[in-house]
């Protein structure tokens, strides 16, 4: 299978070996976004010693869950400056989870922000502009 095709598949707790092997994986389906590979890292190392003690936690799917968004939106805002000049920023909604509850968090205006850094908050994330 090639990189662009093995991307499409989810990451699956059951054809890993360990958590090393998961986050190699996952790395593999989202490179150049090492914001969030730490923060998926950070939370698996809590959480896989006892998903691996239960298996029925794997078979549902529960890390799969966590670490891919809910919804994604990408949504546009344009703005004028006090020199009358139009400006257009991009901005992002990454919403991990519902499970849980309402999701939580709201706009955030900063130039640093993108699309992989929103989705560093897991299970759940606010929104950036950029």
């Amino acid at each position: 299978m090639s990189g662009a095709a093995a991307a499409l598949y989810p990451l699956l707790m059951n054809s890993a070996s360990s958590l090393d092997d998961y986050i190699s994986q996952l790395k593999k389906r989202d490179p150049n976004q090492p914001e969030f590979h730490q923060a998926v890292e950070e939370v698996l190392q809590t959480i896989w010693p006892f998903i691996s003690r239960n298996p029925r936690y794997a078979r549902l799917g529960l890390l799969e869950r966590l670490i891919e968004p809910e919804r994604t939106v990408i949504f546009r805002v344009p703005w004028m400056t006090d020199a009358g000049e139009v400006r257009v920023n991009r901005g992002f909604r990454v919403q991990m989870n519902s499970a849980i509850g309402p999701y939580k968090g709201g706009l955030r205006f900063h130039p640093s922000a993108a699309g992989k850094a929103v989705r560093t908050s897991i299970p759940r994330a606010g929104a950036r502009m950029k």
